[in-house]
């Protein structure tokens, strides 16, 4: 670093990103994008007298596509907030709800930004272990007297709490807003949607980069009390107030009306997924029970980091975490069944 870099952040670690090579030489199983393209409504959308319109600013409100999101969930429009991808959602809500005096809660084994988020705005963490299946502890999270984040379903373990279970924190922590990140929530587990007008401190992040197929668009959204949702405009008209470029923002209400599409990929993915773990556990593998576009497993003969490197020498990419509890496994994302079945012939050479 520079001798000009505030010394506040010296001890900064950023987040590391899954591997994108240039190149095409890769079936890419780490970064959990879709294996499918765009919907064909979001193609017919991007016409070229919209990029003409490149030159004019994009509605800083984003009425339109707020109004899609709005419709499609049954909510009211001053119920959602969108973002440049759920990241920048989730950081806006981390400075609207978070300071030196109020921590945030979330789990060890989880989402790295959160870890790193803190870390840039000087927020404590409240870090709350996983029990030894990857499980949470709803009791673990009463009266924390913190910002609570549930990653539901949680990444990397794929693994979802119900409705139900996030109800009891939301009882439990009245004082404190509870951020529910569904990034994974349609391949299989059950929105806390519907829990937003019953309880004023639950706020629901989604996104449209898994199961819309919009990874390189960068468009999330939250959903939740309007007075929430005023508090995340207030940290985006003081940061970024044209967060959503133009032609995001139509790909994004193309995608959010085009309902037919978006069954057909979850389903296809789900259909993978199971075929994936079938042939995983044939193997001897280990697995979480995912409901999410990926697999959290474990090799019974191969260390996780050895095969991570083994399968990229084949020509496969697939996600390595390291510490003590998770660096034996593997995230495998779900992709289409050729890829899929790539990766389970190039196991079966490797001996895994």
């Amino acid at each position: 670093m520079s001798q000009y870099f505030t010394k506040s952040l010296a001890a900064l670690e950023p987040y590391t990103p899954g591997e994108q090579p240039r190149d095409q030489q890769y079936i890419k199983l780490n970064t959990n994008e879709s294996p499918f393209a765009a919907s064909p409504r979001v193609v017919a959308a991007i016409t070229g007298q919209e990029v003409e319109k490149l030159r004019l600013y994009s509605d800083p409100a984003c009425r339109d596509l707020i109004a899609a999101i709005a419709a499609r969930n049954r909510i009211r429009p001053e119920q959602v907030m969108v973002g440049n991808g759920s990241d920048e959602v989730l950081a806006f809500a981390l400075r609207a709800f978070c300071d030196g005096d109020t921590p945030l809660a979330y789990s060890d084994i989880t989402y790295g930004c959160y870890k790193v988020w803190c870390s840039l705005m000087g927020i404590p963490s409240k870090v709350i272990p996983l029990q030894e299946d990857y499980t949470v502890d709803i009791g673990q999270y009463k009266s924390l007297g913190a910002t609570i984040m549930l990653t539901n379903p949680n990444a990397p373990t794929g693994l979802a709490l119900t409705p139900g279970q996030v109800e009891e924190v939301l009882k439990a922590n009245p004082d404190h807003v509870v951020i529910v990140d569904e990034a994974y929530v349609d391949f299989g587990a059950e929105s806390c949607l519907p829990l937003i007008d019953k309880y004023p401190n639950l706020l629901v992040v989604q996104t449209f980069s898994k199961s819309r197929n919009l990874a390189g668009a960068r468009l999330g959204f939250a959903m939740g009390d309007p007075e929430l949702i005023a508090d995340l405009n207030r940290i985006k008209f003081s940061f970024n107030p044209y967060n959503v470029n133009r032609l995001t923002s139509l790909a994004g209400i193309a995608a959010m009306e085009d309902e037919e599409y978006f069954a057909s990929c979850t389903g296809k993915i789900r259909e993978n997924r199971a075929w994936t773990a079938q042939k995983l556990r044939e193997m001897d593998f280990t697995l979480t029970d995912s409901l999410t576009n990926f697999l959290f497993a474990q090799s019974s003969r191969i260390e996780g980091g050895a095969l991570a490197k083994a399968l990229r020498q084949k020509g496969i990419l697939v996600r390595h975490f390291e510490g003590e509890r998770v660096s034996n496994r593997l995230r495998i994302t779900i992709g289409s069944r050729p890829e899929m079945e790539a990766l389970i012939e190039a196991l079966k050479q490797l001996g895994a």
